[in-house]
């Protein structure tokens, strides 16, 4: 058993978080995650209201009397989301813990603290959590450069971006990105984080509310499958490399503007690649970690291999120290 800051805040069995994904994070794949001892998280803003979420928070109870929590990403978008009204439900349904993203966590920290909701704040940079931890965050997931969805515009790897979050901060550190195995969590052990954050890995489980098509073509691919989108208008994004995200990238190095590519890298059509299948119907968000995904497993299959390995190989690593007075 791995236990630290991260499993005693939030209350959990393993140091594992399941991280907010548009159209992924759902009860159905929330709720085996907390029942395998990990912290999933409903995506909010998958849900089209406030009352939606509402509904979506009571099915996932439904499943589960284990913790979750719910993510709340504030990014801009092409239609505006009430992202106050958001957080107004998740403190009414009585959740205890969110992971907020895109923007400064701040506006939201009254209403958060008032209710006794932890904040887990997920950042791009060392000075992004800096912030974060003088607004009064629990934790923070630190994204590196290897992650899918927003990987900011630093390009820092987590071999040097963990531990330089640790050096500046006090409160807990959850590495994100490139993680899908023991041999990850491990890593991210040592270099001074207390937990990892999984999305890709956890989108190609039993349980993932996507198309077979989806995973499957997650266990054929290589790390070398991911494009970089958005890139010249500094809004970067990880995707699965296809024809979509080929001729965002083409049309963006040739000039383009958002305008140009606003229809391609629309919602909906990547909804409609985890609904159909069709890999190539839209942009899919999948990080790096693809080129070590090589199966399909339960939730709980992957959760509890993943600990038993990182158990191994820290204890592994223990016993070939020797320490010279």
């Amino acid at each position: 058993m791995i236990s630290n800051r991260i499993t005693e805040i939030f209350g959990v069995d393993h140091p594992i978080v399941q991280g907010g994904m548009q159209w992924v994070g759902r009860a159905e794949l929330v709720a085996p995650i907390a029942e395998a001892g990990a912290l999933g998280m409903i995506t909010a803003l998958t849900q089209p209201t406030p009352a939606d979420l509402r509904t979506e928070i009571a099915r996932c109870r439904d499943m589960t009397d284990k913790p979750f929590g719910v993510n709340l990403t504030v990014l801009p978008s092409i239609r505006p989301m009430p992202h106050r009204e958001y957080a107004e439900t998740i403190v009414d349904c009585g959740i205890k813990v969110v992971e907020t993203a895109g923007s400064n966590p701040e506006p939201f920290m009254d209403l958060f603290n008032e209710a006794g909701v932890k904040v887990i704040h997920k950042c791009t940079s060392v000075r992004h959590a800096v912030k974060a931890q003088q607004v009064g965050v629990a934790a923070v997931s630190v994204d590196g450069f290897e992650c899918a969805g927003h990987p900011g515009e630093d390009d820092v790897t987590n071999l040097v971006l963990i531990p330089a979050a640790r050096d500046a901060l006090e409160i807990p550190i959850i590495a994100s990105g490139g993680i899908g195995d023991g041999r990850g969590l491990a890593a991210a052990l040592m270099l001074g984080a207390e937990g990892v954050n999984m999305g890709t890995r956890f989108m190609c489980t039993a349980e993932a509310p996507i198309h077979e098509n989806v995973k499957q073509a997650m266990v054929d691919a290589t790390e070398l499958e991911t494009d970089l989108i958005l890139r010249t208008l500094r809004n970067t994004a990880r995707v699965a490399k296809n024809s979509v995200s080929q001729e965002v990238v083409r049309i963006l190095d040739e000039g383009g503007q958002f305008e140009d590519v606003r229809e391609l890298v629309a919602g909906a059509r990547g909804r409609t690649v985890y609904e159909t299948g069709d890999v190539e119907a839209g942009i899919w968000t999948a990080g790096l970690v693809v080129g070590l995904i090589n199966d399909i497993p339960t939730v709980h299959q992957l959760v509890t291999r993943m600990v038993s390995e990182a158990e191994q190989l820290i204890a592994r690593a223990g016993a070939m120290v020797s320490v010279v007075a």
